[in-house]
């Protein structure tokens, strides 16, 4: 069984900083990337960044490039999401996702992730 747990989430003023966890225990060697999606009520959940698990590669939305950092820890089978000059409309609850197995596509689509976290909500206030 994987098991993704995030923490860190909480309510931020404009242009602070807040530094989500995700925890992740099981096969955790079967995996090929962990990402960060995020979703409000009413919208899709959408794509945040993602890191490659054994290459550390990152990839990032274009609505979080240059604010976010993406990072994992091999020892604590974690991933971190630093979210820097927080904006309102970053508000959301924020999940963590991890691909499974072989894969070399893109890693934008929220059907590409096996495992999903229980979310973790971010609320930046104006």
């Amino acid at each position: 069984q994987v098991q993704l747990v995030e923490s860190g989430g909480g309510l931020v003023q404009a242009g602070g900083s807040l530094r989500l966890s995700c925890a992740a225990s099981g096969i955790i060697f079967s995996f090929n990337a962990m990402g960060w999606f995020r979703q409000t009520p009413g919208k899709e959940r959408e794509f945040a960044a993602v890191i490659t698990w054994s290459g550390g590669s990152t990839y990032y939305a274009d609505s979080v490039k240059g604010r976010f950092t993406i990072s994992r820890d091999y020892a604590k089978n974690t991933v971190y999401l630093q979210m820097n000059s927080l904006k309102p409309e970053d508000t959301a609850v924020y999940y963590c996702a991890a691909v499974r197995g072989a894969y070399s596509g893109t890693y934008y689509p929220e059907s590409v992730y096996d495992y999903w976290g229980q979310g973790t909500q971010v609320t930046v206030s104006s």
